[in-house]
């Protein structure tokens, strides 16, 4: 096989000779003149078929049929690219040069509509993102957590694969006899297809079994069709006999896809895969941890104390009743309340920002506009189920490119930080409310949460007696809110007001609630409640957040401040999602004696972890360009990232540019070096006469087909200053066709007068006719004159059944063929 792929590029230009013909020298080329309409009907719908069904593998990866436009688009621009240049019998070059047009030109309304004129003229903008997304639209759908969104560019990737594969299918399977070689394009769509994919499989069984079932079609129907199948020599003794083995071949390829489908299917039905299927999206790592960065509500008393005048962003749009969130909390281990460093469907599970973000939501949509001022940090002001945000201002592109988003709890981080002077919109959807008669007779719902660690002992059998009463799942969660919010009073710890310590680890909370009068905030009181619904199996998480009071509720801008800052509960019910609930006592209930001090439960502490600093530190993020201070420093490297995506662009662009020409300077390199190192050393000879009659070929000589070695020296001594060329042909007849064969250094010298011949045309011509030569096809592809020779030679191949023996002339030698040879036995 590694022996023959150099042959390959025969597919593209007739044989040169019976002889390499009959010796099986490479794939032979259908001359398109002589392809019946079911051989186009045939090739161009099976090709179809498979790579349709190669594309069925990308259907979880955008969780339905968003992506067939952009299949379906590419399959018949590939098909048609195919069947013209066949038509037309054009190369290689041609070939690539119309697949890149196509793409550019039909790109836009099958991948881009939206960055299109009218959806289907393509704009500057859609040739850059085109351009572009060649190179990088496979990194972003990989490190984009599925289903992605069809809006966001990711249809580059099935129009790419469907295009291309299709292109390569149908070129070969049109233009070799053996459709083989065309199957390698389209199984390495399908693969391709399922690599790039999602661990679940879309359809795999019909995938497999279809594919399969077409692929052995196609192989069994060309197969019979072929012209110089061995059916036909039998034809010419006996057709009954011929038409006989014809259908028994038939009814044998029928059994066996019988057999081969039906056992798919019940081994598939009986046997489950023991692991589930690797890809790609399995290992790449997205470059964002959220554990880079301190729980928000690490520092929800230092926004109390610090910024309770200040305005920290503005929110318009903001329906009565909705809240803003900064994130949300569901794992504590004794010292912080903090998001879960589990995998997809945990607080942890980001994924870089994308339109239609919550498909499934359910509620009233709104469109959210946040101006930030005084805020500052990666946890980003939002709302609801998101769907979409779009940044505006100077650093939107970079905003955009640092923005993560977890579906599953609504939490939104840009690790290039939130400043003033940043601007974004939140197309969002703001669930419905619902009351206790309409959650009276719903169980809580069925959602994976970490597991607590280092809670205070006291609060299993606290929670326990709290809920004893209740019935129903909403009366307990009352009942522990009741408990909470009536039985405790408020302070923030600040100058005037009653001592209450900061902070929510497991020897604050437990100081909370065992002391003879519960004193805290929202931070407390919402961690509190949220242990305790957890210590008896209620799907409960922390919520920071901001909203205003209720009489600013509704307004048509609410411009948020420290004083503004809250903590809540959201528990999970079942069909009904989560619902909110407050823990905290109303602010104006205050212990009545001011100098009332907690009293610690004097239970043993040493189990318990020790008590933080007063004000807990607010870290900042560790990512290095978070820890660089200096605005040149950081404007250097934006500089330098500019210039290096811009040159790597450029060269990219020259590479794909280039790229034709390179490939034909290595095509005739790999023919050269094929005919150099051939295994006879006569077969070295006539390579190298083939050699120096491509060359002529390119510089503009003009064969005629089937001719001798004289006959081509006289064309070329009489076209070409090469006169001496008439001398070595006399030499490779006598060398070749010589009683033994050539020694190495006979070889040698032949190919060193090659090469002079070669050289002496270069000396002669220009620089720019000697670009055109090195660049030109016809050597390759071959012409009008060596398609008729192709015809030639299937004429002479099919009147050897009835030839007397007799000789059989090529370029290269005469070979004697017997009746014993072209007879079938």
């Amino acid at each position: 096989m590694t022996a023959r792929l150099p042959r390959l590029a025969q597919a593209l230009r007739a044989p040169r000779s019976t002889q390499a013909l009959r010796q099986g020298q490479g794939p032979m080329v259908d001359r398109p003149t002589a392809l019946p309409m079911r051989r186009w009907v045939l090739d161009l719908g099976v090709t179809a078929v498979l790579i349709a069904v190669a594309m069925t593998g990308f259907w979880t990866t955008f969780a339905g049929p968003s992506y067939l436009p952009a299949v379906v688009g590419g399959i018949l621009l590939g098909l048609a690219i195919a069947a013209v240049a066949m038509w037309r019998r054009w190369g290689i070059l041609i070939i690539t040069g119309l697949t890149l047009a196509a793409y550019f030109l039909f790109g836009g309304a099958l991948a881009l509509p939206h960055t299109a004129f009218l959806g289907v003229v393509p704009t500057i903008d859609t040739l850059q993102r085109l351009a572009l997304g060649v190179i990088t639209s496979w990194k972003q759908m990989l490190t984009t957590v599925a289903p992605v969104a069809a809006a966001d560019g990711h249809l580059i990737v099935p129009l790419v694969l469907s295009l291309v594969g299709t292109v390569l299918t149908a070129s070969l399977a049109l233009r070799l006899s053996h459709v083989g070689w065309a199957l390698i394009p389209a199984g390495v769509v399908l693969v391709l297809a399922i690599v790039l994919g999602t661990p679940e499989p879309a359809f795999p069984l019909a995938q497999g079994l279809v594919f399969a079932i077409f692929a052995i079609s196609w192989l069994a129907l060309r197969q019979l069709w072929a012209p110089q199948n061995a059916a036909v020599s039998v034809s010419e003794v006996d057709p009954a006999r011929a038409a006989y083995m014809r259908m028994r071949r038939l009814l044998a390829g029928v059994a066996v896809l019988a057999v081969a489908g039906g056992a798919g299917i019940a081994s598939s039905a009986i046997a489950q895969p023991v692991q589930p299927r690797h890809v790609f999206r399995d290992v790449v790592i997205p470059p964002f941890n959220v554990h880079d960065y301190p729980s928000p509500l690490q520092s929800f008393r230092k926004n109390v104390r610090d910024e309770a005048e200040k305005t920290l962003f503005t929110v318009s749009g903001l329906p009565k009743g909705a809240r803003i969130r900064i994130a949300v909390m569901d794992q504590f281990d004794g010292q912080v309340y903090n998001v879960t460093d589990g995998g997809p469907g945990s607080s942890s599970a980001f994924a870089p920002l994308r339109s239609n973000m919550s498909p499934d939501a359910e509620g009233v949509p709104v469109t959210l506009k946040v101006s930030i001022e005084d805020y500052s940090g990666v946890w980003m002001p939002d709302a609801g189920a998101v769907s979409e945000i779009d940044f505006t201002g100077k650093r939107a592109e970079e905003l955009r490119r640092s923005g993560y988003y977890n579906s599953d709890t609504g939490t939104a981080v840009v690790t290039e930080r939130l400043g003033e002077g940043d601007t974004y919109t939140v197309d969002t959807v703001i669930p419905a409310k619902v009351d206790d008669t309409q959650l009276a007779d719903v169980d809580f719902g069925k959602v994976a949460l970490p597991k607590q660690s280092n809670v205070p002992e006291e609060l299993t059998s606290l929670a326990a007696e709290t809920v004893a009463g209740a019935e129903s799942p909403i009366e307990q969660v009352r009942a522990l809110e009741t408990f909470l919010a009536d039985g405790g009073f408020f302070s923030h710890g600040l100058e005037g007001e009653v001592l209450s310590r900061a902070g929510h680890t497991s020897e604050r909370i437990s100081t909370l609630v065992g002391g003879d009068q519960m004193i805290g905030d929202d931070e407390q009181y919402a961690v509190a409640m949220a242990l305790l619904a957890r210590e008896v199996g209620i799907p409960a998480r922390v919520v920071m957040g901001y909203y205003p009071d209720e009489d600013h509720e509704g307004d048509a801008e609410f411009a948020a401040t420290g004083d503004d800052v809250h903590a809540w509960v959201e528990v999970n019910f079942e069909s009904v999602g989560w619902v909110t609930f407050n823990p905290t006592p109303p602010e104006d209930k205050v212990p009545n004696d001011q100098n009332t001090k907690p009293k610690v439960d004097p239970k043993p502490q040493v189990l318990q972890p020790p008590p933080p600093p007063q004000e807990p530190v607010d870290l900042p993020p560790t990512l290095p360009d978070d820890r660089k201070g200096d605005d040149e420093t950081f404007n250097l490297a934006a500089l330098l990232g500019l210039i290096a995506a811009i040159g790597g662009t450029a060269l990219g662009v020259m590479a794909l540019l280039a790229s034709p020409f390179i490939v034909i300077g290595a095509w005739k390199a790999a023919k050269r070096r094929t005919r150099r190192n051939a295994a006879r050393t006569s077969d070295r000879i006539t390579g190298g006469w083939d050699e120096l009659t491509d060359r002529a070929i390119d510089y503009g000589a003009r064969l005629a087909p089937g001719g001798t070695r004289a006959e081509e020296a006289a064309t070329l001594a009489a076209s070409l200053p090469i006169p001496a060329v008439t001398a070595l042909a006399d030499r490779a007849d006598a060398e070749v066709f010589g009683p033994s064969e050539p020694t190495p250094a006979q070889v040698d010298e032949f190919w060193a007068e090659v090469d002079g011949i070669v050289g002496g045309l270069g000396k002669e011509a220009g620089f720019w006719k000697r670009l055109r030569a090195r660049l030109n096809l016809r050597s390759l592809i071959g012409g009008t004159a060596v398609a008729n020779g192709v015809q030639n030679l299937k004429e002479a191949a099919a009147a050897r059944v009835h030839r007397e023996p007799g000789t059989i002339k090529s370029s290269t030698r005469t070979t004697t063929s017997t009746s014993a040879e072209s007879e079938t036995p």
